[in-house]
């Protein structure tokens, strides 16, 4: 039972349950309630060759919520978000909250207000979570469906979320998510199904399948699919100092709802990596399949973590991408350093697009205040297969959170 318990928490920390103090009654559930506070004041710099101007971005971002005692299993949630510009905002902010500044380079921080989070849970049934209401989504690695929590405004979902323990070093998710919002302030109605079923009982690795099956309601089906996959992640002591890292990873992406005829590419994933006295390096291969009519989507996923910073390849070309990439990173006096190298390419042809240098420093003071600076360079390749444009970009940032 302990175990179970353990694994439930687990599955409750992917849906970011914060846990609270049981409550008598239901008046001391909500006036025994926690408050919470998230403020994240970033500057972003950006140097697009695409664009007239560079853009300067200095935005404050600021999260106040509230979540009652647990009462019978019973936790309510609610949050609202703001993200202001505050002196320099000479850059351009796309969607509906956008700016209209279209001489600026990009940066997706557009200035809003709206309600983040109001969910309620229950966990009255042992060995579930149910969740329902708008609520943050992270499932995995967020390659599939995720927050996109590095921008300032994240991505959030209406949705009923069940997940189960009861079986064996198993996780079983289910979700079905009626309305997205994107960090850029759009609502996408969906009737869409989210299913991940995890298996950590090895020693040497966790497995996961899953299936999400997209359809969101819009007038083409260009954003419709059905996305299947099988994911393996582990590590191995080879000795008292080095363990040997693994991931393995493959999905297929085909038709479903109102998608296109003929919808079909794959997605596979290979890394291997080693940790040594606290220095963790990787090497591995990222690709998402196109034929050049149609390519692999990742539609609600995190995308600003996989395929560079930069964020030229947050819609897959229709020849698809293949990322071949190193990194190397370490956290010498509690401070955060990553270096990653990106080598693009597409599926079919194998034509050359760009490459790509991340680097990261970023610390934690206390459980309360963190900092960063992080920076992306992307270089087009000079051929005529040569993707986007350009592009460096510089963010420094501080946060505190209780």
């Amino acid at each position: 039972m302990v175990k179970k318990t353990h694994r439930l928490a687990l599955a409750s920390a992917a849906f970011l349950l914060v846990p609270a103090a049981y409550a008598h009654t239901f008046t001391d559930a909500i006036t025994g309630g926690k408050p919470t506070l998230d403020m994240r004041l970033r500057m972003e710099n950006v140097s697009d060759d695409a664009a007239a101007k560079d853009a300067s971005a200095v935005t404050l971002r600021t999260r106040l919520g509230y979540l009652t005692q647990d009462y019978a299993g019973w936790k309510i949630f609610g949050e609202m978000t703001n993200t202001s510009a505050l002196g320099s905002d000479d850059y351009l902010s796309p969607g509906p909250y956008g700016n209209g500044k279209t001489n600026y380079a990009k940066v997706a921080d557009p200035e809003l207000s709206r309600i983040n989070q109001a969910w309620v849970s229950y966990t009255g049934v042992a060995d579930t979570l149910f969740k329902v209401g708008r609520q943050r989504i992270k499932i995995d690695n967020d390659r599939f469906v995720g927050n996109v929590g590095w921008r300032q405004t994240e991505q959030v979902y209406d949705a009923l979320v069940v997940a189960n323990t009861s079986l064996p070093d198993t996780t079983i998710i289910y979700g079905f998510v009626s309305r997205a919002y994107n960090i850029l302030g759009a609502e996408v109605p969906s009737q869409s199904h989210v299913v991940n079923v995890s298996y950590n009982g090895f020693s040497f690795g966790k497995i996961t399948g899953y299936a999400y099956l997209l359809d969101l309601l819009k007038d083409s089906g260009d954003a419709d699919s059905q996305t299947l996959g099988l994911r393996f992640v582990g590590k191995q002591a080879l000795s008292d100092d080095f363990n040997l890292l693994y991931n393995l990873e493959f999905a297929n992406q085909g038709e479903y709802a109102d998608a296109n005829d003929g919808r079909d590419a794959n997605y596979t994933k290979l890394e291997l990596g080693g940790s040594y006295a606290g220095v963790t390096a990787k090497i591995g291969q990222e690709k998402l399949g196109g034929d050049g009519t149609y390519s692999f989507q990742t539609i609600l996923a995190t995308k600003h973590a996989f395929n560079g910073w930069a964020d030229k390849f947050l819609t897959t070309p229709s020849k698809g991408l293949v990322d071949n990439y190193f990194s190397i990173g370490g956290k010498p006096m509690g401070i955060k350093l990553l270096g990653v190298y990106h080598a693009y390419a597409s599926d079919e042809g194998s034509d050359d697009y760009g490459t790509e240098i991340n680097l990261l420093a970023a610390k934690k003071f206390t459980k309360n205040y963190s900092a960063g600076l992080k920076y992306a360079s992307y270089s087009k390749d000079s051929g005529p297969a040569g993707w986007g444009s350009d592009t460096d970009k510089v963010w420094l940032w501080g946060q505190l959170k209780f």
